[in-house]
């Protein structure tokens, strides 16, 4: 059995094909994985320290208006796809799953014009454009938030699976987190921004850290970009805030935090519900189609999490709203339930479930 994938980008596109990538492993150890990706994207570092295979294509994405430059994206394009089909000859693949990312696209329309097996999986709340234009070719699609199967109107098969989720998430109770942590019974208050970090949540975290009471504690992850200069800013750190470029062991964090200030990347939000953590989400503006505000406000309308957008960011929206929040107990561990209940634990099974489906005897 032979099953490639197509990705590639971000984590959030990278990760999710990862966990299912694993589950074929655990459940079939002789059959063959092959991944597509770029060169310049996090699937070069990701995929084979995983112990996966990976083959690289020339590709990138249309501007979205009349340009010169879409001369030399559509002549990529045709070299990919040239590409594209000499690794679907030489791989033979039974299945082809996308992940999203710009090789998503090109590899995924391919085997699905040959007839091979195809699923998709769309990680946000609003659909990329490349997934919606696949999803009338595809075998099957399978969506993160059960909302968005409005988008998938010309789809074959739309499954609601959730998106895959590292186990580890689910391990921790908060009181078990907490005491791993070390924490008191203050409450905590946990920043995050990504690998490389979010500019203005850490310049607002900057006058947070001043103004929050002392008996919250407080750990920021400024991300790797701007961690030195933040130190070097901040000077004296307060004795109830913990800064770091990043936070690796994030399943015991959020598992202990009464309340998470972040970003609303798919997988971030994902986390979020697997440990059942309250949040104050604050979506970046500079990402397609707005989709992380719709991820955002997917969770706030469950009653998960409060959004705020950064046009409506002053010197006090975000102090009032987490000194309101985090003091309040009931509301928090309503949230935490309302998150829970987002939360699904069998995402990676569920996918790969579809995935055998399609496979039929091969499997």
């Amino acid at each position: 059995m032979r099953i490639l994938f197509a990705t590639g980008g971000t984590g959030g596109h990278i990760n999710p094909a990862i966990a299912i990538a694993k589950e074929f492993r655990k459940n079939h150890p002789q059959c063959e994985i092959l991944f597509v990706g770029t060169k310049r994207g996090l699937e070069g570092k990701l995929v084979p320290r995983e112990g996966f295979d990976i083959n690289f294509i020339e590709t990138v994405g249309f501007k979205r208006k009349i340009t010169l430059e879409n001369i030399v994206v559509a002549y990529k394009a045709f070299t990919s796809m040239l590409h594209t089909r000499k690794i679907l000859k030489e791989f033979s693949p039974d299945i082809v799953i996308g992940c999203g990312g710009y090789t998503s696209g090109p590899v995924v329309m391919e085997a699905a014009l040959k007839k091979i097996p195809t699923l998709i999986h769309e990680q946000n709340a609003f659909p990329g454009i490349s997934n919606k234009m696949l999803s009338g070719k595809v075998n099957t699609v399978c969506i993160s938030f059960e909302d968005t199967v409005k988008y998938f109107p010309k789809a074959k098969k739309v499954v609601y699976t959730g998106n895959p989720v590292r186990p580890s998430m689910f391990s921790y109770t908060k009181e078990e987190a907490r005491q791993k942590l070390g924490l008191d019974s203050r409450p905590l208050f946990v920043s995050v921004g990504g690998s490389l970090g979010a500019g203005r949540i850490n310049a607002e975290m900057k006058k947070l850290i001043k103004k929050l009471p002392s008996d919250i504690q407080i750990m920021w992850a400024t991300g790797n970009r701007e961690y030195e200069e933040i130190i070097s800013e901040i000077g004296e750190i307060p004795s109830n805030v913990t800064i770091s470029p990043y936070i690796y062991n994030m399943e015991e964090v959020l598992s202990a935090a009464d309340l998470v200030l972040s970003r609303s990347g798919a997988i971030t939000l994902t986390e979020l519900c697997a440990c059942g953590t309250p949040s104050v989400l604050i979506p970046s503006p500079n990402v397609a189609e707005n989709h992380q505000e719709i991820n955002a406000r997917t969770l706030e309308e469950k009653g998960a999490s409060v959004v705020i957008c950064e046009r409506e960011l002053d010197e006090n929206i975000l102090f009032d709203t987490v000194i309101r929040l985090i003091y309040d107990t009931n509301r928090l561990n309503k949230m935490s339930e309302k998150a829970k209940q987002m939360a699904k634990p069998d995402a990676t099974s569920l996918i790969y479930t579809e995935c055998i489906s399609l496979l039929g005897n091969k499997s």
